[in-house]
């Protein structure tokens, strides 16, 4: 999950960088600093991430997202 896609995730869901961290219980500073390339997080606060924008209707590839709307479709 590069730091692209939690940006584009993030903005599919309309959820602010704070909404995110709220979400995944992690530092807004985390979610700042990763997408903007400054630092990759710990390998929990990765996951947390990750699982939280799932919770969302997210789905990572190796190369893309899905996020609830595109799911809906098929």
């Amino acid at each position: 999950m590069s730091p692209e896609q939690v940006r584009a995730a993030r903005n599919w869901l309309a959820w602010t960088q704070a909404d995110l961290a709220e979400k995944a219980k992690v530092g807004l500073s985390t979610v700042k600093d990763y997408e903007s390339g400054k630092r990759t997080p710990i390998a929990n606060n990765l996951d947390a991430l990750q699982k939280a924008l799932e919770s969302g209707g997210i789905t990572f590839g190796p190369d893309s997202i899905k996020g609830p709307l595109a799911t809906q479709k098929a």
